[in-house]
């Protein structure tokens, strides 16, 4: 089946609405989109964000089912995830930010973003020391 309009624009927006979620609801980290942009970009030229989604689903899906905290960050850093038609294995994260709304507990995604990034640590930068958020 070929993808709409109104199906681009159900994902754009659905994309949209998780990265302005700090501006919107209280958390715990980067409370608006100018601190995140400081604690992400190290460099004024190097500022372009690459975003990815998780969970993908269709616009017509009325199935929910619970998704664990390690499922949603493979899905996060899945190429077929991703907003921009970049293949990431070509180049290395200088800084990363996972964003997630629900009930989740603050320690099970550090240890998630802990782990993939030890277990992916040739994706990621090592001249820049925690550079996830």
């Amino acid at each position: 089946v070929q993808p709409s309009y109104g199906d681009l624009n159900y994902l754009v927006s659905a994309v949209m609405s998780g990265v302005t979620t700090c501006l919107r609801f209280p958390g715990q980290l980067n409370s608006d989109l100018r601190k995140l942009a400081v604690n992400m970009v190290p460099f004024p030229r190097l500022h372009f964000f690459m975003v990815g989604f998780a969970p993908l689903t269709s616009r017509g899906a009325h199935s929910f089912r619970a998704v664990s905290v390690p499922e949603l960050t493979q899905q996060m850093f899945d190429p077929k995830n991703m907003m921009a038609a970049s293949d990431f294995r070509n180049g290395r994260y200088l800084t990363c930010s996972a964003i997630f709304r629900g009930r989740v507990a603050m320690k099970e995604v550090e240890d998630q973003m802990r782990n993939v990034q030890n277990k992916n640590s040739s994706y990621f930068v090592e001249w820049i020391p925690n550079n996830f958020q």
